[in-house]
């Protein structure tokens, strides 16, 4: 992998989001929390000042990942004018699930009445699991396995923010608490499709070029994640994250000819203001070129990217011929970095 994944005939024919109904305000949690921040002497507007989230989405109680992820697969499928049978493989990326089994994948997969032929699958890794779920999709289209692939992602952080806010409201929790558990109040929910194909099937689609990978597994210790509990040294993850980003970049470099002045736009994993500031820092990289959604949506996990490409290119920031860098960390860590032209 050090040369890194090359496609030449894969395309990106069509990309949708769905935006949860509810918007849960940083000032809402923490108007929450204020018991325990007067306790810590810290002040109400610690959570937004410190991330510059001002709101993330919530879906209506009840909602399952699969149902999201499903309607957002419609929309993309909708949008590219298809017949379904002409979809091989749906891939979910999403770190929530339904149940541990089975896949959120095979849901979906029921639910869009795909073919018998269609393989399903879910893929895990953290916040970088779409862009692995893109590269094993693209590897299919390019060896002539299926035609087309779904890649689809459904998250929602209610039960963990509300599980945050009860350890933390405990009269035992101490400064300490509140740091191991501060990045799940950063969350916010989501759900992204992405339809990926044969340069036959979508000639007019955006070419996705492929892109690299490095990993940086002594610290899979600094973010150990449940369905109500994150722990995560941030400072650490930080770190760490900011300089397997910076030796992911050369690699990309080399393989993609990537340099700071060649990207038109560069569409990044998403946490807070103080991630995104220090990794574009990190990379010299200008903020002009970078959209961002995490002060109104968080971080939505591995559809955080996708999203924020969706909501770029509804925006109007992509042109013919751009060529954008796709750049996501996981917890892991693993780092990939990816190139799509427009």
């Amino acid at each position: 992998m050090k040369n890194g994944v090359h496609f030449d005939r894969v395309r990106i024919g069509a990309l949708e989001c769905v935006d949860p109904p509810l918007r849960v305000t940083s000032a809402e949690l923490s108007q929450r929390m204020a018991p325990m921040l007067r306790r810590f002497g810290m002040p109400l507007d610690m959570l937004e000042s410190l991330t510059g989230i001002v709101a993330r989405r919530q879906w209506e109680p009840g909602t399952t990942p699969s149902s999201v992820a499903a309607e957002a697969g419609a929309r993309a499928l909708a949008a590219a004018g298809i017949d379904r049978a002409r979809v091989g493989l749906v891939v979910n990326s999403s770190v929530c699930k339904d149940f541990i089994e089975p896949s959120v994948a095979s849901t979906v997969h029921g639910r869009l009445g795909l073919s018998a032929d269609c393989l399903s699958f879910d893929v895990g890794n953290a916040c970088l699991a779409f862009l692995d779920a893109m590269t094993i999709a693209g590897n299919m289209i390019e060896r002539g396995q299926i035609e087309c692939a779904l890649i689809v992602d459904g998250e929602g952080s209610h039960q963990i923010t509300e599980a945050t806010i009860r350890r933390l409201l405990e009269p035992t929790s101490t400064p300490r608490t509140l740091r191991d558990n501060f990045a799940s109040l950063t969350l916010g929910s989501g759900a992204v499709a992405m339809l990926l194909g044969d340069e036959s099937l979508f000639p007019h689609g955006h070419r996705l070029l492929g892109g690299v990978t490095v990993a940086a597994s002594e610290h899979n210790n600094l973010c150990r994640g449940h369905a109500d509990e994150m722990i995560t040294d941030g400072a650490g993850l930080l770190a760490a994250g900011l300089s397997l980003a910076e030796r992911t970049f050369a690699r990309a470099a080399s393989a993609l000819g990537w340099t700071p002045d060649a990207l038109d736009e560069c569409v990044l994993h998403q946490v807070s203001a103080v991630h995104t500031q220090k990794l574009l820092d990190k990379l010299g990289i200008a903020q002009r070129k970078a959209h961002t959604i995490f002060q109104e949506h968080g971080n939505v996990g591995p559809a955080a990217l996708p999203i924020t490409l969706a909501k770029a290119a509804a925006a109007g920031r992509l042109a013919s011929g751009h060529r954008i860098g796709l750049m996501g960390i996981g917890s892991g860590l693993n780092c990939a970095m990816m190139e799509v032209v427009w």
